[in-house]
């Protein structure tokens, strides 16, 4: 697979690089969770399945991993993996997020399973947190799910450790989520302490039904920031777990590629000229191997025009994920 700067930060990746949110914590919300994931829950279940996960990932030549502060107990998984494997900060990248604590003490059926807080604080016990587990393997720390209401964007302190952090050699990054993607990823461009903007990367939604912040994230990679982007496969909606009028279209358009639905879904994100990484957020090695298929797919322009045409408004995207159950 094809390595390449992740934008200006000299961060290598490659263009399919592997986030560990499904397989950290017993919960999350894809579709199909149930069947992908079965009924052993427990830590020492999901850490071989994310070492399953790492090793297969690792093999297939991909290079960004993606983790989180909230995701459970991914950190400690892919650090012991990391050490395992005795892999360095030269052998891949690592990203991880800052500004959830999660809180559902490892069980599906939680009432709130994390809390966000963007605070100053956090940033300080979260990062300290991380490198705790991953070292100096830890080179991209990202703002986990930035929102204009949350004022990140305005605070600061939090605004002048990142920059901080950044003329130290840590990586600064953000992630959005929600309708106002395009407008947090504006704003942050915006952003300046001292004359310098902390960030360097942008990790966003974008997928065939919720392509609203591609503008945005042209923007921003002309700007030359990296982007990454997440929920190429919405959740599980863009699966073969979907009954619905999307997946069955887009199903129709895989199987004149001889493709599973995820790995047309993965190459249209993949198609963005400003797409530096597309996650994949695999919960078995099946699926990683279905969803590294994108990387054999050339969409035309007129599958380019059929794919848009299932777009969604942005408001109905969010409030249907929104919607989906944790299990």
């Amino acid at each position: 697979m094809r390595a390449k700067a992740l934008g200006t930060t000299g961060l290598i990746v490659t263009p399919i690089g592997l986030g560990l949110a499904a397989v950290g914590r017993p919960g999350y919300i894809n579709l199909g969770r149930d069947a992908d994931l079965g009924s052993d829950r427990s830590v020492e279940a999901l850490a071989r399945r994310s070492h399953e996960l790492l090793d297969a990932a690792h093999a297939a030549g991909i290079r960004y991993v993606d983790t989180a502060r909230s995701y459970g107990l991914a950190e400690a998984f892919l650090a012991s993996w990391l050490d395992r494997r005795g892999l360095s900060r030269i052998d891949l990248t690592v990203g991880s997020k800052w500004g959830y604590t999660y809180t559902a003490a490892w069980r599906s059926d939680a009432v709130a399973h994390e809390v966000k807080d963007h605070s100053l604080p956090t940033l300080r016990r979260q990062l300290a947190e991380s490198r705790d587990l991953l070292g100096d393997r830890l080179r991209l720390y990202q703002v986990h799910s930035a929102t204009l209401e949350s004022g990140v964007l305005r605070d600061q302190d939090v605004l002048a450790e990142l920059t901080r952090l950044r003329g130290e050699g840590l990586s600064i990054g953000l992630t959005v989520s929600g309708p106002r993607q395009a407008d947090v990823v504006r704003r942050a461009l915006e952003v300046e302490v001292d004359g310098l903007n902390p960030f360097a990367s942008i990790q966003a939604t974008w997928n065939i039904l919720e392509p609203s912040a591609g503008p945005a994230l042209a923007e921003a990679h002309a700007a030359g920031w990296g982007v990454i982007v997440k929920e190429a496969l919405a959740n599980g909606r863009l699966t073969s777990h979907s009954m619905g009028s999307a997946a069955r279209a887009l199903g129709r358009l895989a199987a004149r590629y001889s493709a599973p639905v995820d790995a047309l879904a993965i190459a249209a994100a993949l198609a963005n000229p400003w797409a530096d990484v597309v996650l994949s957020g695999a919960v078995t090695v099946d699926q990683l191997r279905g969803n590294l298929g994108a990387l054999k797919l050339s969409l035309t322009p007129g599958d380019g025009d059929a794919l848009s045409a299932l777009a969604e408004p942005p408001d109905r995207y969010w409030a249907t994920r929104k919607a989906l159950p944790w299990s």
